[in-house]
This record gives structure tokens, C-alpha cells and sequence, in this order.
């Protein structure tokens, strides 16, 4: 998802962000443009993965997922599945992970060689990645960004997405829902009143969303 044309404040470009369970990315809109940025491996997506090295180092995306085989109780993926949501609430659930997770007051953390992280923190390891590529590319920092999340994401959820966010060193200006994100790129709204169904056909989810459109006015129903 870009960030909406002209999209430049005192504080810089404001980037667009599509934070996605498998993989992320970041763009800018250049005059009408909307610029899909590489990463340092010249990618344009970033796998949403973080691992933790034997060495203490952390790595953050296509070098996580490919060491991932041999080292998977330190690789973390789909962390976006775990966002906003409580320990009892995956117990519930009944949700298998390749890591192993442990519950603190009914908070969820990854235990990783006995040191245990939230889902945000490791969420803003990622974005802090695409802010990384944003800044390289456009040789300026970059503070500002327009965040995508799920329609279906409760306040809990889009909370802690501005908390990974915030904690990447990024001000959410908004939160977008995807399929706003994604009819607003298709270039839906200017036909007058629209109601369009939006297939999301995502590497960690499937989500179908009936939109109702009116002059530039999106609604998801």
C-alpha cells in the first residue's frame, strides 16, 4: 500500500506500510505515482520473519527465512497472527506455532533461549527493517508512515500495531484497512456509489469484504 498522493509533511516523505503475516513492504508515492521500495537484498518484499542467531545477532527477513530449517526455535514467523491477542485466547484456540510461546498475566511471549519477547517488539523488528530500506532509498530519514491491517482487527490489534510502530521509530498517521487500501489502488471511487467485494488472497489468511463506496467515501460492511 502507498501512502496517498503528495504525501509529504514537515517531517519528510510519509511512507506506506503493508505489515503481512508471510510478507511486507513499503512504498512512497512519487507524484501519482506509487513506488514500491527495495530492501538491502533488492527485493521488494520482505519476508516477515526475524531469527536469532547463535552469535546474538539478530536477522530480519529473506536471510531469516532461509536459515530458518536449521534453526527453527529461534525463527519467528507470522508474528502478525499473534498481534493484540492473549495467551488464553490462543489456548483456545488451539493454534499450533513453530515456537514455542509462554504466558505473563495472560500476555503472550515468545521464548526465545529463555528470554521472552512480545509480538510487537518483534513486529517493529520488521518494520523497523522496511524503515531501514525506506531511508536508504530515499537517502532521508524517514519518521512518518500510513499503516494496512485486517479488517477484521479489533481495537486490541490495531493497538498493537501502533505499538510496533511506534516502537520502530514510526508515527502512524492512520490505519487502513486492506481492502480499503486495496480498492483505493485499483482506483475504485470515482464512479459515484460502488459495491464491490474484495478478495484477499494473503499467505497467512484467506478474507473476502464487501465495501460500499460513495464519492471517495469507503466503508467496509
Amino acid at each position: 500500500m502507498a501512502a496517498n498522493s503528495n504525501m509529504q509533511s514537515n517531517e519528510g516523505k510519509i511512507v506506506g506500510i503493508d505489515l503481512g503475516t508471510t510478507n511486507s513492504l513499503i512504498a512512497f508515492m512519487e507524484g501519482s505515482e506509487p513506488i514500491i521500495i527495495p530492501n538491502a537484498e533488492g527485493s521488494n518484499k520482505t519476508p516477515s520473519v526475524v531469527a536469532f542467531l547463535d552469535n546474538g545477532e539478530v536477522v530480519v527477513g529473506e536471510i531469516a527465512r532461509r536459515q530458518a530449517p536449521t534453526n527453527s526455535n529461534r525463527t519467528v514467523m507470522s508474528i502478525k497472527r499473534l498481534m493484540g491477542r492473549t495467551y488464553s485466547d490462543i489456548l483456545e484456540s488451539g493454534d499450533i506455532l513453530p515456537y514455542r510461546i509462554i504466558g505473563k498475566d495472560d500476555q503472550i511471549l515468545i521464548d526465545i533461549g529463555g528470554m521472552g519477547y512480545r509480538p510487537e517488539q518483534l513486529s517493529a523488528l520488521i518494520m523497523q527493517k522496511l524503515k531501514e530500506s525506506a531511508e536508504n532509498y530515499l537517502q532521508e530519514p524517514v519518521q512518518q508512515a500510513i499503516v494496512t491491517v485486517p479488517a477484521y482487527f479489533d481495537d486490541l490489534q490495531r493497538n498493537a500495531t501502533m505499538e510496533a510502530a511506534h516502537l520502530a521509530g514510526l508515527e502512524v498517521l492512520r490505519l487502513v484497512n486492506e481492502p480499503t487500501a486495496a480498492a483505493m489502488a485499483y482506483g475504485l471511487g470515482k464512479a459515484g456509489e460502488e459495491l464491490v467485494a474484495v478478495y484477499d488472497f494473503g499467505g497467512g489468511t484467506f478474507d473476502i469484504s464487501i465495501l460500499e463506496i460513495d464519492n471517495n467515501a469507503f466503508e467496509v460492511l
